[in-house]
């Protein structure tokens, strides 16, 4: 029988409570800090770099693993970490893929749109090949080191810290000692590498004139429409209307995780795999919750809108937020002592190549706002 004062109780909420505050002290930071708030980097990365270097200079003194050996956390506090990173990354994703977009596509919009998706996936292409090759290199002066490793270039720097500590763990179990510490340490690079790559151009192109002036986000107003549009659930009623937009959230993972289990079981050796692709059978799962709810909106058994674009990019943006600390607090740098080497040298190939890729198809296929189009691509 577990007692209310015991760890177990109050061990991941006292991390919560540490990785929110860690991002409360990171937006202080970049407020007061001047040359913090202009890199660009973002909070979330600068709060989970906090934790990680409390960490750090926890075990410079007492010799000990912080997130172990703290009574509060009761040896779980690593798994804690690595179980945010992992499904709030798909709670992340399912609350995008559930929001409503009415805005119809043009012919020629379409085509760019198109133009956007080859490019995001031939950029990973890209990094997988320059991280596979400088692995590979690094292989024949290290032997026995996991050549593989140069693959979770793309899943650092194109997709975060929630897939680079998937594939991580996959690896490890492939027998790649300190597989998710590395995957987790790349994906903290990649954030570097787009804050200071991203600074630096817009800095470059400032200066050449090539920026309209931009009105300050503080400035920027919210208005009625933007919060709710028309046909929707009140924001209050019997039941709070964020409250509704989490559930609908929580009934799709649900929903993926049953996927999961039944696809687990069917293919047993295809476990780690299937798990590890959370976030996109989570997408999958939302737009069958979305398809089903506009079902029940033609038959006429629900009368209004029960999503709200508004409320669940303010749910999705809580996730990935959570995510980016929990990820980063959970790189083990003892684990990573004989890798920072590699991490180094990847790190600055992935920079390198990715900067030159986008701004060559940004030049290429968007004429008309090429700037504009390789920030986003870029970043």
């Amino acid at each position: 029988m577990e007692n209310f004062w015991d760890s177990s109780i109050w061990g991941f909420i006292i991390l919560m409570g540490m990785i929110l505050g860690s991002l409360l002290v990171a937006n202080a930071l970049r407020k007061a800090i001047p040359w913090l708030k202009n890199s660009l980097i973002p909070t979330s990365v600068l709060g989970g770099t906090m934790l990680l270097l409390l960490a750090a200079i926890y075990r410079a003194i007492t010799g000990n693993v912080f997130f172990e050996s703290i009574s509060l956390f009761a040896g779980k506090g690593f798994v804690y970490l690595e179980m945010l990173t992992y499904h709030t990354l798909a709670l992340g994703f399912i609350a995008s893929g559930l929001k409503t977009n009415s805005n119809k596509l043009t012919k020629h919009r379409v085509g760019e749109v198109i133009d956007t998706g080859v490019t995001t996936v031939s950029t990973y292409l890209m990094q997988g090949s320059v991280g596979l090759i400088v692995t590979l290199i690094i292989a024949t002066i290290i032997p026995g080191f996991f050549v593989a490793s140069g693959v979770l270039l793309p899943f650092g720097f194109g997709q975060g810290t929630g897939q680079a500590m998937n594939y991580g763990l996959i690896y490890e179990g492939m027998g790649f000692e300190g597989g998710k510490s590395f995957g987790l340490t790349i994906a903290a690079v990649g954030f570097l590498c787009a804050s200071f790559g991203g600074v630096i151009h817009l800095n470059i192109m400032k200066r050449k004139g090539k920026l309209p002036q931009q009105k300050a986000p503080s400035d920027e107003v919210i208005h009625q429409e933007d919060v709710q549009s028309n046909n929707e659930i009140p924001m209050q009623e019997s039941v709070d209307k964020l409250t509704i937009q989490i559930a609908l959230v929580s009934v799709a993972y649900l929903l993926a995780y049953l996927v999961m289990l039944v696809l687990g079981n069917l293919l047993p050796n295809m476990r780690s795999v299937i798990y590890g692709f959370n976030f996109l059978l989570g997408v999958i799962a939302a737009v069958v919750v979305k398809s089903f709810l506009k079902l029940l909106k033609r038959i006429g058994w629900m009368k209004k809108e029960h999503t709200n674009n508004f409320l669940l990019t303010r749910v999705s943006n809580f996730f990935f937020d959570i995510m980016v600390v929990a990820g980063i607090a959970a790189i083990r740098l003892d684990m990573l002592q004989k890798y920072w080497g590699i991490i180094l040298i990847l790190g600055a190939a992935g920079f390198v190549f990715t900067y030159a890729y986008n701004r060559l198809v940004a030049k290429a296929l968007f004429k008309n706002y090429t700037e504009e189009q390789f920030l986003a691509m870029y970043g």
